[in-house]
C-alpha cells in the first residue's frame, strides 16, 4: 500500500529492454536505500514494482508487457527521473490517501497554467474513466496524492503547491505527456456499485 506523498524523484540510468519485458536501473537517494531488500516494493510513477536487484544505490526492477502497455514507464529512456515513494508500513502516518500502486489508465497533460504563486495543470482522460472524477475528490497522478480541482466535460485540473513541485516530475511535466492515472478505490466502488443497483431496477 502507498500514501502518495511522494519522497522524491529518481533517475533511470538504465534500461535493458528484452521481448516485451524491459529492466530499469534506478538510482535511489541514500535517505531510501535503508532496508531495501529483494522483494520490496516502491512506487515508480505510482505504479507499484518490486525490486530484483541491488548493487550499492543502483536498484533493479522488472516490467512486463501489461505494466509497459498501461502506464507511462515504457515510455521513459535513461536519464529521465521517476516519483518515488516506499511502501508504507503499519503505523505510518497517511498523509494523502490509501493507495494500490496499480495504475488504472493513463492521462493527457492538456494546458499548464504558471504564475508566481502557483501552477494549475489540466489533464484530458478517457470517458471510461472520467465517471469517477468529481471536485475536490481524490485521485494519484503519477503517484502523487491530489485533490481534482475543476472538472470541465473530459477534463480535470489540479492545484500544486510549491512542495510539491519540488520534490516530484510534475514540475516539468509539458502538454502531451503522458501521466500515470489511479482513480481513488473508494469512489470507484461507490460510482461501480451505484451503477449496478441501477442497471438491475431496469
Amino acid at each position: 500500500m502507498f500514501t502518495g506523498i511522494v519522497q522524491g524523484t529518481a533517475p533511470i540510468v538504465e534500461i535493458i529492454k528484452k521481448e516485451q519485458f524491459q529492466t530499469h536501473v534506478v538510482r535511489l537517494d541514500q535517505a531510501w536505500l535503508k532496508g531495501i531488500e529483494l522483494g520490496a516494493s516502491i512506487a515508480h510513477n505510482g505504479c507499484c514494482l518490486t525490486v530484483t536487484k541491488r548493487e550499492g544505490d543502483l536498484v533493479s526492477f522488472d516490467l512486463m508487457q501489461e505494466t509497459l502497455k498501461v502506464t507511462n514507464l515504457g515510455l521513459l529512456q535513461v536519464g529521465d527521473s521517476v516519483n518515488i515513494e516506499r511502501a508504507a508500513k503499519f503505523g505510518d502516518e497517511i498523509g494523502g490517501h490509501s493507495m494500490s500502486g496499480h495504475i488504472m489508465c493513463m492521462a493527457t497533460v492538456s494546458e499548464v497554467r504558471k504564475t508566481p504563486n502557483n501552477c494549475q495543470v489540466w489533464f484530458r482522460l478517457p470517458a471510461a474513466q472520467m465517471k469517477y472524477v468529481f471536485t475536490k475528490g481524490y485521485i494519484g497522478i503519477d503517484g502523487i496524492s491530489l485533490t481534482i480541482g475543476d472538472v470541465v466535460e473530459d477534463t480535470f485540473n489540479v492545484n500544486l503547491i510549491p512542495e510539491t513541485l519540488a520534490r516530484t516530475n510534475l514540475a516539468w511535466r509539458e502538454v502531451g505527456d503522458m501521466i500515470n492515472i489511479e482513480i481513488d478505490p473508494q469512489t470507484q466502488a461507490v460510482v461501480d456499485t451505484v451503477e449496478r443497483v441501477l442497471a438491475n431496477k431496469k
